[in-house]
């Protein structure tokens, strides 16, 4: 049986949860774009299945931390403390570390 490319509702609610999260803990602007995407690593040590949230500043300003639980289970303890947002600044492609 063929698994719909469609998120199912409770996906989509975590997705948008964890946004409004990341906007309130750091102080965002609502026009900031922010992404929450659940992925799966198959790397060793890796968890099955981890959260990846990014968002923008400025549009040279990238920031980006990682969850290593599916995006359904992140709760707002689980992001990282407001003070740490100019240490999440990542301009490169790789977030293979955190």
């Amino acid at each position: 049986m063929l698994k719909s490319a469609i998120p199912d509702r409770e996906k989509l609610t975590a997705i948008r949860r964890v946004k409004t999260w990341t906007v309130e803990r750091f102080g965002l602007s609502q026009d900031m774009t922010v992404s929450a995407v659940e992925v799966a690593c198959g790397l060793p040590g890796c968890p099955p299945l981890e959260t990846i949230v990014t968002f923008w500043t400025t549009s040279e300003s990238r920031h980006a931390f990682k969850v290593f639980k599916p995006i359904i289970e992140v709760t707002s303890e689980d992001l990282p403390p407001s003070w740490m947002k100019q240490a999440m600044v990542s301009n490169g492609d790789d977030l293979s570390c955190c």
